[in-house]
């Protein structure tokens, strides 16, 4: 479903072209969000893959980039122990608990959060 071609394409677009005004403020305002999401699709047009697969790459990009749905995703699935998870108000900064290092619940938040974006473009330019 993922191709080397796709994964270079988003290592390209969602890392080396992405400047540091985009990674600080996509979070927290739409405009940033969206040029960065610009940006990243334009990487995947060498594949010359449908509209409608471009639009599915832009949109599930600016929504998991603008909303941190990987922290999401990270916090549901640590609910996954007999003994539950620690409420979302300790979890919201990466979806890990508080008491975890914080350098590592950035990393795996980070790893989440590309794996959401492999997937969704994979599915886009392999049905769409």
């Amino acid at each position: 479903m993922v191709t080397t071609d796709q994964l270079v394409a988003h290592l390209v677009g969602d890392f080396i072209a992405q400047s540091d005004w985009m990674a600080l403020n996509k979070s927290k305002r739409s405009l940033p969000c969206a040029v960065h999401c610009l940006i990243y699709t334009a990487c995947f047009a060498v594949f010359h893959p449908s509209p409608a697969a471009l639009g599915v790459i832009f949109g599930t990009h600016f929504l998991i980039d603008r909303f941190g749905l990987a922290r999401y995703l990270v916090w549901l699935k640590n609910w996954q122990s007999p003994d539950g998870y620690k409420p979302w108000r300790e979890c919201a900064a990466t979806g890990y608990s508080d008491d975890r290092p914080l350098w590592i619940t950035v990393w795996l938040t980070i790893v989440a959060d590309n794996t959401l974006h492999l997937l969704c473009n994979g599915a886009a330019l392999t049905w769409l």
